[in-house]
């Protein structure tokens, strides 16, 4: 199906960018406030984490009934029922009065975000086509990049202008901007002969996805390599600013250095892969992720901010090369139930990593510890990747 004459293209990439915004948003804008945040609540800082964690739970767990609902109901009704969840779960952030209160708050939101992405994915794919909805699926991925160099100047300005509620009362506003464009100007896109057949939940078209190792593999190496991310986004602020004597101002600035690099990644990584295929890209992600975990072992005993951060940004260009390589081969045994893939890798990938990283930081292990925990916590991938098996796995996958 392609766009109607009453939505060009190009205004509904621009709605489907202000879409996949709430996801990156609702993480980045507000971590400079995590030390006020666990200062208000008279709190350790690892439960002040959890705030980000369970929101990347939700955000993965919320697929599993965002794309069946937005397949039956369509993307229309989906995006605007998420924008209304993440606005009323962001006035209930900004009022909350209690840590518990603001983690169910945090929780909920994480469901709104991810109803918004389904939706955006799902309608760039009815209205561009197979072809030209991977360039626009690039663009929306660039989009998301963005928001972790941005969001934190913003946020750092309205902690310090407001205090750190104005940042949930921002993301309220937003979510009420960004609903009323799309009230008015998104046209639904589902095609008009998708048939849904039997339950809206299917418990065995999931198990057929988790009994293959392919798939299990690679997801689990996709949510170790998100969970690196994680651990970095959840224990940098506390590391650089409580810690390391960092200003907001300097915190924004090494976020905002990493974030750019994270692009440039991001950017070079699919070039890599074409011309080295994806067994070599991942094996080189794997490789740059566990020496990073080594340097940052190294360098754990400098207590300056650049210790910390080089590893980081080593691990960035690991991590972009994992997941690029990682996801596809995740995807790559299934036809017709690429969605029902597609929905547990994205369980995998932010639900699994948020636990895992939640769990870990109740180790009591300083952030440069924890880091390089988890960026060796990928070595038995890299063994497996080196053995037989996984030399067949990526050699099938070539031919299929």
């Amino acid at each position: 199906m392609q766009p109607d004459t009453t939505q060009s293209g190009t205004r509904l990439v621009t709605l489907m960018v202000t879409l996949v915004l709430f996801s990156p948003l609702a993480i980045d804008i507000y971590l400079p406030a995590l030390p006020a945040m666990a200062e208000t609540f008279a709190v350790d800082t690892t439960r002040v984490q959890d705030t980000v964690t369970w929101f990347m739970f939700s955000l993965g767990l919320g697929q599993l009934l965002a794309g069946p609902l937005a397949d039956r109901f369509g993307r229309r009704p989906i995006a605007l029922g998420g924008v209304t969840i993440y606005a009323f779960s962001a006035a209930m952030a900004h009022w909350a009065q209690t840590l518990d209160l603001l983690l169910v708050a945090r929780l909920l939101q994480g469901f709104g975000a991810c109803a918004t992405s389904v939706a955006a994915f799902a309608a760039v794919r009815d209205s561009f086509g197979p072809e030209r909805s991977g360039r626009m699926i690039s663009y929306l991925n660039g989009a998301i990049c963005f928001i972790p160099a941005l969001a934190p100047l913003l946020g750092s300005w309205l902690t310090h202008e407001f205090g750190w509620r104005s940042n949930f009362s921002f993301m309220a506003g937003f979510a009420l901007v960004a609903g009323t464009f799309l009230t008015l100007f998104f046209k639904e896109t589902r095609p008009v002969d998708t048939k849904i057949d039997g339950a809206l939940f299917s418990p065995e078209r999931y198990m057929s996805v988790l009994r293959e190792p392919v798939f299990l593999f690679h997801a689990t190496l996709c949510m170790l390599a998100m969970a690196v991310i994680l651990a970095y986004v959840t224990s940098a602020p506390v590391w650089l600013m409580m810690e390391l004597d960092q200003d907001m101002g300097q915190f924004t600035m090494w976020f905002g250095v990493n974030a750019a690099l994270n692009i440039l990644a991001c950017m070079v990584a699919p070039k890599y892969m074409d011309k080295f295929g994806t067994r070599n890209t991942l094996n080189l992600g794997l490789l740059m992720l566990i020496g990073s975990g080594a340097a940052m072992l190294v360098l754990s005993s400098i207590h300056q901010a650049w210790a910390f951060m080089v590893p980081i940004f080593m691990s960035s260009f690991g991590f972009a090369f994992v997941l690029g390589s990682a996801a596809g081969k995740a995807l790559a045994p299934f036809g017709d139930r690429a969605g029902t893939a597609a929905a547990l890798l994205g369980l995998f990938q932010m639900s699994g990593a948020g636990m895992m990283v939640s769990l870990t930081q109740r180790l009591d292990l300083t952030p440069p510890m924890l880091l390089t925990l988890q960026m060796w916590l990928l070595v038995p991938g890299l063994l497996i990747l080196w053995s037989k098996l996984g030399r067949r796995w990526h050699a099938v996958a070539a031919t299929s």
